[in-house]
């Protein structure tokens, strides 16, 4: 403050040795209003006080802060309060007097300095607070208030928290439980024009306090009409006898603290105790409820509160404390800061279902969420897109059939290894769905429900399509229909507390048009019930295998290039996973994947080459200057067998140099294909593909993208399904003309013939692996 010169040492002390040392005040504004004691200007210490910021000496004023105030309470201090209610000096506070606290500054300088009583003037920058609506300047003002000594509950307060679920359990012994450890007496009363009234009547004679309890001692005791509007102002003018000494009783102006009315609901919506005891006793404690992380020091500590004063237990047996709602940037959203997303711009564009969604699976409950239309609309396309365009192809067909799923019986039916996996996968969805909300775990079941909702419609009815085709009801499209409809209803039940619109259309069009005496909503339905004898954990274990080997099949076509529709002579599999894949498996998988021959080997090193390369950001701090005789072993090493040892949390020691030791960690590992393969490697899976192509194998891929090039021009000429064509080409030439000749793909496309020519009709010249062709779709008569 004073610099390096400008002063000189005379003696060093602590602040303790000060305590207690008076000093005159530099203003006596106060004295004749408050009429204080005569030592009440005297150095005091507390641990608040730091020498990080200033001089480490403050001024205290009891009535204008927390830390003030206690330490005035400490020292029995007087309350002056040389500010009013309208943040102005008052009267008698000289040429201050009717000046607003901050403007006062620049005259207090002023003063100070003419006087000689001012060293210099600094600004510091400190912890100052504002209104969290409008960033106005606050002042701390010391009221006069009606207290509940909460402190003296301190200890069944306490034993009341910890009977309570918090979700998540950090709460309970953290924010909620070191908030109760240090609880302080709830200051209850307002000053506020309108508002509940503080019912404590108080004689102004002797003083005698009365708390009227019920509308029907308004009406004994003050003479109230029985009607009366129970707010402030109007019981105002009720007055009452005082019982001590005959006085007439006012009404102490004040109203309650609106949290009050909040920690009351549990009772106060039954108008308890004077109706429905026996309803709030079968209501109470609450099974559940929500709110903000705020929350755990406003509406949960009031509601804990007041239900321990009365009843001496938790007003509620589980609570989810939710996180915040950030905007996109992650800032809390405010209406001052503009932030604020307006919730009817995504309610009207993607619907109260995709708002629902979005916050039950971005994250945790607890955590915070960033909140933006563009969020909303990618939640809203994973799962409500996925779903409904899964239930739309179930519409589309079986309307196109006039299925009646009244009349077929899903124990009846002949399912297929695929029917018996989804029905499987279903009902160790809806264990896992009721097992997590049974522990209100809202994330983990949403998520399970929008994992099921992918591999419905992009495994089991994409890989069943063809099922649904031909005119015929065929047994196996009898049972792909029920087996699709009773799980679409089931999800719909699932989905339900999710998204209870999506889920209500679902269901009104699947079930009460055809069972006149099924419930006429979704939400009057139970909840579906897991049947284990539906369910075959060792299928679920080998399909999951399957996808991760299609999945792998496909990285590998991707990486060599070659299109699914290219047909190849074999895959190779390589696994540590005990599940041996029976042949169903098996078959799917080569489905899929366009494979002819599905093989097992015992070393992906048949297929696969390895190349490493050193980690520097593990090795450099272990081995420093060696980094280049590591760098220079790993170009030429067996990689292969330093792969081999290091995997699994094993180690290597480098033939060249004994002193290094590599584990998995140090090293980067790269793969590539040997010549005639091409392969793709995770979660302890290889996968090769044999890339040799017969004669026959190339002739099956033209046909296979003829088939592709046939369907799209079907969809672009904007055909029915069910419509029947006629295909004509010319401009041909090669490979191509064979397959079209011989016709093996009409079926596939619907189609009833296949003539050399020209003709009216949708026409279009496509490239057929490399060969082009001119197409020309014709309607055909029925």
């Amino acid at each position: 403050m004073l610099g390096e010169e400008g002063y000189t040492v005379l003696s060093k002390k602590k602040g303790t040795e000060y305590e207690y040392v008076e000093y005159e005040p530099l203003y006596p504004y106060g004295k004749a209003v408050f009429n204080y004691r005569e030592k009440s200007h005297f150095v005091t210490c507390d641990s608040y006080v730091t020498l990080s910021d200033g001089t480490g000496v403050v001024h205290s004023a009891p009535a204008f802060g927390e830390d003030d105030y206690k330490v005035g309470k400490r020292y029995n201090l007087p309350v002056v309060q040389l500010i009013n209610e309208e943040g102005k000096f008052p009267a008698g506070c000289g040429e201050l007097a009717g000046m607003g606290a901050q403007s006062a500054d620049p005259v207090v300088i002023k003063d100070l300095k003419t006087r000689g009583l001012l060293l210099k003037p600094l600004e510091i920058t400190h912890s100052y607070p504002f209104c969290w609506r409008c960033d106005t300047p606050l002042i701390y003002y010391a009221r006069s208030s009606w207290f509940i000594k909460v402190t003296a509950i301190k200890d069944r307060l306490i034993e009341a928290n910890r009977s309570v679920n918090w979700i998540p359990d950090t709460i309970k012994e953290g924010r909620m439980g070191n908030f109760l450890e240090n609880v302080i007496d709830w200051g209850l009363s307002r000053d506020r024009y309108w508002g509940t009234p503080l019912p404590v009547w108080v004689c102004p004679d002797c003083g005698e306090i009365e708390v009227i309890g019920s509308r029907q001692e308004l009406v004994e005791k003050c003479g109230a009409k029985a009607d009366i509007e129970l707010h402030r102002p109007y019981l105002d003018d009720l007055t009452c006898t005082c019982a001590k000494c005959g006085g007439k009783m006012r009404r102490t102006p004040e109203v309650i603290d609106c949290w009050f009315d909040s920690g009351s609901m549990p009772f106060a919506q039954y108008h308890y105790p004077f109706e429905n005891k026996e309803l709030f006793h079968q209501t109470f404690p609450a099974d559940f409820i929500s709110e903000a992380v705020d929350q755990t020091r406003g509406w949960f500590y009031t509601l804990l509160v007041i239900s321990t004063l009365l009843f001496d237990k938790a007003p509620f047996r589980n609570c989810i404390v939710l996180g915040h709602v950030n905007d996109k940037n992650g800032v809390k959203m405010s209406k001052h800061k503009g932030n604020v997303v307006d919730p009817w711009t995504i309610l009207d564009k993607q619907g109260a279902d995709a708002v629902r969604w979005y916050f039950y699976t971005s994250s945790a409950p607890w955590l915070p969420s960033r909140f933006y239309p563009e969020a909303v609309s990618e939640a809203q396309r994973k799962y409500m897109g996925t779903v409904w365009n899964t239930y739309a192809f179930f519409c589309l067909y079986a309307d196109i059939d006039g299925y009646n799923p009244a009349e077929f019986d899903l124990k009846k039916c002949k399912l297929s290894l695929m029917d018996k996996w989804i029905l499987s996968k279903l009902n160790t969805l809806i264990d896992t769905v009721d097992k997590n909300l049974e522990v209100y775990n809202i994330t983990d079941s949403a998520r399970a429900l929008q994992d099921f909702a992918d591999i419905l419609s992009n495994w089991y009815v994409r890989r069943g399509r063809d099922r649904y085709w031909g005119s015929s009801m065929t047994e196996d499209k009898a049972a792909a229909y029920t087996v699709l409809w009773h799980v679409l209803v089931t999800f719909a039940k699932l989905t339900a507390p999710y998204t209870p619109f999506i889920a209500e259309e679902m269901y009104l069009n699947l079930v009460p048009n055809f069972f006149k005496d099924a419930p006429k909503s979704v939400h009057l339905c139970s909840f579906p019930e897991y049947d284990a004898t539906m369910v075959d954990t060792q299928l679920e274990k080998g399909m999951d295998t399957v996808l991760d080997i299609v999945n792998l099949g496909r990285s590998a076509r991707n990486t060599g290039n070659v299109k699914n529709r290219q047909p190849l002579s074999e895959m190779y599999v390589v696994t540590a996973r005990a599940e041996d894949l029976d042949e169903g498996l098996k078959a799917i998988a080569l489905d899929e994947l366009n494979i002819k021959s599905y093989k097992t080997a015992e070393d992906a090193s048949e297929f696969i080459s390895y190349k490493l390369k050193p980690q520097l950001k593990t090795l450099g701090p272990k081995y420093g200057k060696k980094l280049g005789a590591i760098s220079a072993f790993l170009a030429t090493c067996d990689a292969k067998k330093v792969v081999d040892a290091v995997r699994g949390g094993g180690s290597y020691v480098m033939d060249t140099d004994s002193e290094v030791t590599l584990t998995e960690d140090d090293l980067q590992i790269f793969t590539e294909s040997k010549a005639g393969f091409i392969s793709a490697s995770d979660k302890g899976v290889t996968v090769a593909l044999n890339t040799t192509l017969t004669e026959e194998l190339i002739v099956e891929g033209i046909e296979r993208e003829l088939v592709s090039k046939i369907q799209t021009m079907r969809k672009e000429a904007d055909f029915q399904i069910t419509d029947r064509i006629l295909i004509y080409y010319n401009n041909v030439k090669g490979k191509i003309l064979s397959v079209l000749q011989k016709g093996a793909y009409l079926e596939d496309v619907l189609a009833v013939s296949a003539t050399e020519g020209d003709a009216d009709g949708y026409k279009k010249e496509v490239d057929v692996n490399g060969e082009k062709v001119t197409l020309v779709l014709v309607k055909a008569e029925k």
